[in-house]
């Protein structure tokens, strides 16, 4: 539930002491074709008095996530009509997870664990209650990062993009392929797949250690290690009756190969293409003209997903995630880096693959 502070706390507001705040700041904007580098951000230390007005809430920052649509938000233009780019020289944001110090928003009281996706990359801040999310469930309670991964914004990825678009039977034996496999969202994706009931789940990653963690503590079927592997001849080997879901997270080359192993009638969940986020084209890119052509002929679906465009099925969606997770039918993986100051380096690794499952910053 979104809150809204009441007409009961009108002219309430409450004033800190002074408090040693730590923050990150965007230096300069990068180009389209720029590899990003921890450099693009700065750390700013100063000591801070915050006054509240009605409806806001001061904040202690417990864990930020870091995720590769960033690398949209550090251009002057996201190309994306849904993302507002970073202001330079202004702290940077995105979803966190925190405790309330003090409120004067109706619904929120010191203690209380929230969370939110326009969270300031700053030790302690102040926030407006309309933006926060009250964190309900007492398994997030008790670890509070899990409202940035399984549990939040990447379970409800995984679980729609694959509800809405992957078309997966019961008993139907479909096999399912999930590229950046070891990744945030790929993790969670093959688990669910086969809570859905596919058949066979095939992963593609970077690093045989990857490879081991999805087949050893995930349960995939077989993992793939796109650095080593010749991958058209090791999925010919994995999906012997072809490829009937493709959940995309990466793109370019490695999506091509798939795709020229879909069978007909097949669905590709269009996630993420992080290997194209560098580069000056369209969102989502657009197909190999050949490529193109196998999607027209075997009648392969490939629509852009966007989880916001569901967010009157989050509630429900959250609560079976939950519900999975305490049963132990799935499992959260975590990349932890410590401190706020190492945000930046953080990003660059989720950007070239340093990270398994999600990778979050813990600030306090």
């Amino acid at each position: 539930m979104w809150l809204h502070s009441p007409a009961s706390l009108r002219h309430t507001h409450f004033t800190s002491p002074k408090m040693a705040i730590r923050t990150v700041v965007l230096n300069r904007y990068i180009k389209k074709c720029e590899v990003p580098t921890a450099e693009i951000f700065s750390i700013e230390d100063s000591c801070e008095e915050f006054e509240l007005q009605e409806g806001q809430v001061l904040v202690k920052t417990l864990f930020l996530s870091v995720d590769p649509y960033m690398r949209y938000k550090m251009m002057s233009d996201t190309s994306t009509f849904y993302l507002e780019p970073w202001k330079v020289a202004h702290p940077c944001h995105g979803g966190g997870v925190g405790q309330v110090v003090q409120s004067a928003a109706n619904g929120f009281t010191v203690g209380d664990f929230v969370e939110s996706f326009f969270w300031p990359w700053k030790t302690t801040c102040k926030v407006e209650g309309k933006l926060l999310n009250k964190i309900e469930h007492e398994v997030i309670k008790s670890h509070p990062s899990l409202a940035l991964g399984c549990l939040g914004i990447t379970g409800l990825t995984a679980y729609l993009g694959l509800k809405k678009h992957a078309n997966i039977l019961q008993g139907q034996n479909q096999c399912v392929v999930i590229s950046g496999a070891a990744g945030a969202c790929g993790t969670i994706a093959g688990q669910l797949a086969k809570v859905m009931g596919s058949g066979s789940v095939v992963g593609i990653c970077g690093s045989d250690t990857k490879c081991r963690y999805l087949i050893e503590e995930l349960q995939f079927d077989a993992a793939l290690n796109y650095k080593t592997n010749d991958i058209p001849a090791a999925l010919k080997k994995s999906c012997p009756n072809g490829v009937d879901v493709y959940f995309d997270n990466v793109g370019g080359e490695i999506s091509d190969e798939v795709i020229k192993q879909m069978n007909k009638n097949s669905s590709i969940v269009l996630c993420g293409q992080i290997s194209m986020y560098n580069k000056d084209i369209q969102y989502p890119p657009p197909l190999q003209t050949t490529i193109d052509d196998i999607c027209k002929a075997r009648n392969i679906s490939r629509e852009r997903f966007l989880v916001l465009n569901y967010q009157d099925e989050w509630k429900e969606t959250l609560d079976i995630l939950a519900n999975l997770y305490k049963e132990h039918k799935l499992k959260s993986k975590e990349t932890i880096t410590e401190g706020i100051e190492n945000v930046g380096h953080a990003f660059i690794s989720v950007m070239t693959g340093g990270n398994i499952g999600k990778q979050v910053v813990k600030v306090s």
